[in-house]
């Protein structure tokens, strides 16, 4: 298998480098391709982003064969001819395949994201308050998103998953208080294009959470 991984560094173009890969075993996925190349080619080490490897902490997302997903999720038998491996396009680049997602915590920051009084529990709404807990704030709804675009106002479904879940655990003015977040960063700058809906890794109800805050 031919494995094109786009090498760039901050402030440069970039380069596609070419690894003639021969998968180990019959589930392997992208992410443990990328961990036997580097192990084999020390002087050539690609860069780039992973915590549990399964599908749990959203650190490996990256853009494969131009698709935004996690490279422990795609599996290589899945894959028909070669693999394109490029850096999320919509966040600074630190080099190859590792981006800066600081800006995902400094909108939820800036949208005073937290709760000032004690939550509150609504059973009937348990359900989905655990839909809006499998975020894994991976930026892969953004990369898709034609409204979003880092330092803009609008903030897309990754702070709008975490937001909806803090709306529907407040009550009184600390509601309020959220709801006009929500409407200001979310709401109103969505164009409900819905193209987050099927490119979550978690899988989220997206349609549901939108209309439920």
């Amino acid at each position: 298998m031919k494995i094109s991984v786009l090498r760039k560094k901050i402030g440069e173009k970039g380069r596609w480098q070419i690894f003639e890969y021969e998968p180990k075993e019959p589930g392997e996925t992208v992410a443990s391709a990328l961990n036997n190349i580097n192990r084999t080619n020390p002087g050539e080490r690609i860069i780039w982003d992973c915590g549990c490897l399964q599908k749990k902490c959203g650190a490996c997302a990256m853009v494969i064969n131009d698709r935004p997903t996690l490279a422990c999720a795609v599996k290589l038998a899945d894959i028909k001819g070669g693999l394109r491996l490029e850096a999320l396009r919509k966040f600074p680049i630190i080099e190859d395949l590792m981006v800066d997602r600081t800006v995902l915590r400094e909108n939820l920051l800036n949208a005073r994201e937290w709760l000032e009084e004690e939550a509150v529990m609504n059973e009937k709404k348990q359900e989905l308050l655990y839909e809006a807990s499998r975020c894994l704030q991976c930026g892969c709804c953004l990369e898709v998103c034609p409204q979003f675009m880092p330092g803009d106002k609008f903030f897309g479904t990754a702070a709008a998953v975490p937001m909806i879940r803090l709306i529907n655990c407040s009550k009184g003015d600390e509601k309020k208080r959220l709801r006009k977040e929500y409407y200001r960063h979310v709401y109103s700058g969505c164009g409900k294009s819905l193209s987050c809906r099927n490119i979550c890794p978690a899988g989220i109800d997206v349609d549901r959470l939108l209309v439920s805050r």
